[in-house]
């Protein structure tokens, strides 16, 4: 049985550096140990998704490496289904990652194995059973267009998070169901929040950080406010953990709207443990007494 929520996209070794303020051009900076973390934005979506009790499968590729097995190890014990995730001739794909003492991150993908994952791939997928598709981008252009476009047409919602922002055909926007953008992205796309609906998408989401997100549909602008954290540990991974919780509740049939309240706490959550993937909460973290 196809799982209820399917995510396209990468999956990446994160090799993670703390430095004490990023270098300037020609200069060399110091740094701690590097600490080497599952990552990559699809990876981590499902992971996300699969730590609040989603039933969820990843659409990727690895390498037949030491990061590959990494990452597939994370995955499984994780709960993602990992049948559809290809082992690829090519490396794992890597992300460089530099950390500043206030949490913020500076990232450069080596796409790898990722650049791999082809229309074909997507074409082997049964979407019946399926609930939501979410796709991002550390994969083929071509290929994220064609697999909301076969998911579209078998009645599956649709959501997307636009990072890193890209040029997309008008039908290809016109068939997401929810376009995820973070707020400098949305200003790339579009004037203001209600803007990006006129570029096609059912309904679009904002991510705006600390202050929480925001949810455009043709009855108006929502904002959801996140929840205060002790501290920020790490930012990285935060947008995808807010995919993968919002992808998590729709699939269970939540409205947009609460689906981006549960997200919110999850991102919030994120932020205050190191890396990606390890930070991600579990449902009952997200649902304790002691989160707002």
């Amino acid at each position: 049985m196809t799982n209820p929520l399917l995510v396209l996209g990468s999956a990446n070794a994160d090799l993670v550096v703390e430095v004490g303020r990023r270098p300037a051009g020609g200069e060399t900076v110091l740094g701690g140990d590097t600490v080497v973390l599952p990552g990559g934005k699809g990876a981590n979506t499902a992971v996300a998704a699969a730590r609040v009790g989603a039933s969820v499968a990843l659409i990727g590729a690895v390498g037949g490496d030491g990061y590959g097995s990494l990452l597939r190890e994370s995955l499984e014990s994780s709960g993602v289904d990992t049948k559809l995730v290809k082992t690829s001739a090519r490396p794992t794909g890597i992300a460089y990652i530099t950390v500043t003492p206030d949490g913020e991150n500076s990232i450069v993908v080596s796409p790898g194995a990722n650049a791999d994952v082809s229309s074909s791939d997507v074409d082997a997928v049964s979407f019946d059973g399926a609930q939501v598709l979410t796709c991002s981008l550390e994969v083929p252009l071509e290929t994220v267009v064609h697999a909301i476009g076969v998911a579209s047409k078998a009645g599956v919602r649709t959501v997307l998070n636009l990072s890193p922002v890209a040029e997309l055909p008008a039908e290809t926007l016109r068939q997401l169901t929810v376009l995820i953008v973070n707020e400098h992205e949305a200003a790339q796309l579009a004037p203001g929040f209600d803007g990006l609906l006129q570029l096609g998408p059912k309904s679009a989401v904002v991510t705006l950080g600390a202050r929480g997100a925001a949810v455009v549909t043709e009855e108006g602008i929502t904002e959801v406010p996140s929840i205060e954290v002790a501290e920020v540990v790490d930012t990285t991974g935060a947008g995808d953990a807010f995919a993968g919780a919002l992808s998590a509740r729709l699939a269970e049939g939540d409205t947009l709207v609460d689906a981006a309240k549960y997200a919110a706490k999850v991102a919030a959550l994120s932020v205050t443990k190191a890396g990606a993937q390890p930070s991600y909460p579990t449902a009952a973290e997200v649902s304790s007494p002691a989160v707002g």
